[in-house]
């Protein structure tokens, strides 16, 4: 079966390492907060001046003025910190994120991703998902391994405006976990009840599959 979106988020969280500062994208990737492993600590970056952010608050912890970059309310976490949304890209430009989780319409086989804009759909702007692949040490990316028609996501060449270029390292769909090197795709992980056949027949862009693939574990 296709992965849920918190369960991407929970194997995204397992990616996570001791000490890291982390920018979660909108979307999926804020999801990643509510599933931090036990015994790391983590400073979790949201682009609008927040160092520090919690899991989402229970109904009693709401407070209308602490929201992420996706407008949504959360927590801060013990020792986090509020500033203007300048010293933030100041942090994520500066090379100062250890890791970046964005969300993307397409990846492809040689790390680009287009994550901003549809053509003939109205849109607000690339926003700091720009500074984010060009800064950040380290990127994964969550999505949809293909669109609603059942065609791939996961390309020879991005067929969309560029957000960047040769930026992402792993991906992680609803389908799998992916590596992206030496000019493709590498199967690291499938989702339980996965086959490689499915991955393989959605994965448009060339795909390296070693041995036998994993189904992945959330423990």
């Amino acid at each position: 079966m296709a992965l849920s979106r918190e369960q991407i988020a929970k194997r995204v969280a397992m990616e996570l390492q001791d000490g890291y500062y982390v920018n979660l994208g909108i979307g999926i990737p804020t999801l990643v907060a509510n599933y931090v492993p036990d015994g790391i600590e983590v400073m979790l970056q949201s682009e609008n001046g927040l160092l520090g952010m919690g899991p989402y608050p229970s109904v009693d912890q709401v407070d209308a003025d602490m929201i992420n970059a996706g407008k949504e309310t959360v927590t801060a976490a013990k020792g986090a910190a509020i500033f203007s949304s300048a010293e933030s890209f100041a942090m994520i430009r500066g090379g100062h994120v250890d890791l970046t989780v964005l969300g993307a319409f397409e990846v492809d086989q040689n790390g680009n991703i287009a994550s901003w804009m549809i053509p003939k759909k109205l849109v607000k702007g690339m926003g700091g998902a720009m500074d984010l692949v060009a800064g950040a040490k380290n990127i994964i990316c969550t999505m949809t391994h293909a669109n609603k028609h059942g065609e791939s996501k996961l390309l020879t060449e991005c067929s969309l405006p560029l957000t960047g270029v040769g930026c992402i390292n792993k991906v992680i769909t609803d389908l799998a976990l992916l590596e992206i090197k030496d000019g493709a795709f590498h199967l690291l992980e499938r989702a339980p009840g996965v086959s490689v056949d499915e991955i393989i027949a959605k994965t448009q862009g060339k795909l390296i599959v070693s041995g036998d693939v994993p189904e992945m574990t959330f423990s």
